[in-house]
């Protein structure tokens, strides 16, 4: 096994960082399984944790990448994280996930170190789970659930929590299991209180139950999120019909998403140097250098093998960026393997329908952390890309005069002269095209603008043309 060590300090960034900090898991306190519904459902209270991840391919750096950013996925949910190891294989032990013999060095390791957790780096099965956790004799999680976990910690709105809960249910499913003897419990027969004819039998078992609830549930989550997406479906259309470009903002997890946001408009999301800090997708207005308006729409970050429970529950979220009419691709240009970071963005937006047809602008961010070498290198290999830093503000008005060039084209030049009752007509003019010149006159308001086609259709309906002197 290879070793390597942990914990490098975050910088706190600001905005309700306060109120999320305000209350911080505490190391060392007990971490013992709850029986709340007689089966195995335990909320994660992560404490101090040992990782172990299987190298199958790749570089021994690669390895070690994933490793470092399972690490920060723990930070990120409150763990003091004390060790990482990793085993070379070919494939994972079907059985424990890192081998018998392994496993008995792992517990060892947990013995020596006193940790209370162990943090696999992959999916693990429901039989991998439990004879590793045997093993072990202390908690063992994996990738998923620990990225569930922070999902959980971090939602805030109704949309996003119901998404999270979904995801966790859909995780949870298949690894039910039961509480001790609770397992062969009968609902039917003399457990169902003597009910008599039609009452006896073997029935349900109590974990059958608790299996049919959570497909209950699931159904109800599912109801509820296709009907919390139809206000921000609305506001989509409205946008739409009156052609204001869309522009969303996508990329890896703690890339600097959120921070180029705030930088582009001033939106105030919160920005902070941890995983998934903003799940929430945030739509705020913006305007090129030449005062076109467009909005700019910051949606959830991505991980490498983010779990397909999240990608399904959050659907209705990533199709933000499908509806675009361009993508703001950011990648930290300071992380280890940014070209990583953009192939694992890149897979999840394969399974969004339509997100292939999307333009898309590479925004290599962290441009003041990065190594130059780093910058020219993803420069020369991604053909649409721009160099900034959202926290000095480099780069951002090449940036805007990017993003102009790229937006839909205002493709009709008017000059007609408005009656002074349609001035609702000049207002769009100047939110949704480019105004060259207002002239008022006694009759109405001479304007020369480019247009949008949907409004040079309502402007040529009431307006009268005019001859323009060059």
């Amino acid at each position: 096994m290879h070793e390597y060590s942990a914990l490098d300090e975050f910088e706190n960034g600001d905005m309700d960082l306060e109120e999320r900090q305000a209350l911080r898991r505490v190391a060392g306190l007990s971490t013992e399984l709850q029986d709340v519904s007689e089966v195995e459902y335990r909320q994660l209270r992560l404490e101090r944790v040992v990782l172990v991840g299987v190298w199958t391919s790749g570089t021994i750096t690669d390895a070690e990448n994933s490793l470092q950013e399972l690490r920060l996925l723990a930070e990120t949910a409150g763990s003091l994280v004390l060790e990482g190891l990793i085993q070379r294989r070919q494939f994972p032990d079907p059985a424990t996930y890192i081998g018998s013999g392994k496993a008995l060095e792992l517990r060892d390791v947990v013995e020596t170190t006193g940790a209370d957790t162990v943090i696999c780096d992959g999916e693990l099965s429901p039989g991998q789970l439990r004879q590793l956790e045997e093993t072990v004799k202390v908690k063992v999680i994996d990738r998923t659930a620990l990225i569930l976990d922070i999902f959980a910690q971090h939602a805030k709105s109704r949309e996003g929590k119901a998404q999270v809960e979904l995801a966790q249910l859909q995780y949870l499913m298949p690894r039910l299991r039961g509480w001790g003897g609770n397992l062969s419990r009968q609902v039917g027969g003399r457990a169902a209180g003597g009910v008599g004819i039609g009452g006896r039998g073997p029935g349900e078992t109590k974990i059958e139950l608790d299996r049919r609830r959570i497909r209950e549930r699931m159904a109800k989550l599912r109801r509820q999120i296709k009907g919390m997406s139809t206000s921000r479906d609305t506001m989509r259309h409205r946008r739409q019909r009156r052609e204001v470009p869309a522009v969303a903002i996508a990329g890896y997890t703690n890339a600097g998403k959120s921070s180029l946001l705030n930088r582009i408009t001033g939106a105030g999301v919160l920005v902070e140097d941890a995983l998934f800090a903003t799940l929430d997708p945030t739509v705020r207005r913006a305007r090129t250098p030449e005062g076109r308006v467009f909005t700019i729409a910051d949606t959830v970050g991505f991980v490498r093998h983010l779990p397909t429970q999240l990608v399904e529950a959050f659907r209705s979220t990533l199709e933000e960026v499908a509806d675009a009419d361009l993508i703001l691709h950011v990648v930290d240009g300071s992380h280890p393997d940014p070209e990583g970071q953009l192939t694992a963005v890149r897979e999840v937006f394969a399974t969004i329908e339509g997100v292939g047809d999307v333009p898309e602008i590479v925004v290599i961010n962290k441009a003041d952390a990065a190594d130059q070498e780093v910058l020219d290198r993803i420069a020369r290999r991604e053909r649409d890309s721009i160099v900034v830093s959202a926290r000095t503000g480099a780069g951002i008005g090449e940036l805007l005069e990017l993003i102009e060039r790229r937006m839909p084209q205002l493709d009709h030049e008017v000059s007609l002269l408005i009656p002074y009752d349609r001035g609702d007509l000049i207002s769009r003019a100047h939110k949704e095209g480019e105004v060259i010149s207002v002239d008022h006159v006694g009759d109405g308001t001479i304007l020369h603008a480019r247009v949008l086609p949907s409004l040079h259709q309502e402007l040529e309906r009431v307006g009268k043309p005019v001859e323009r002197v060059s």
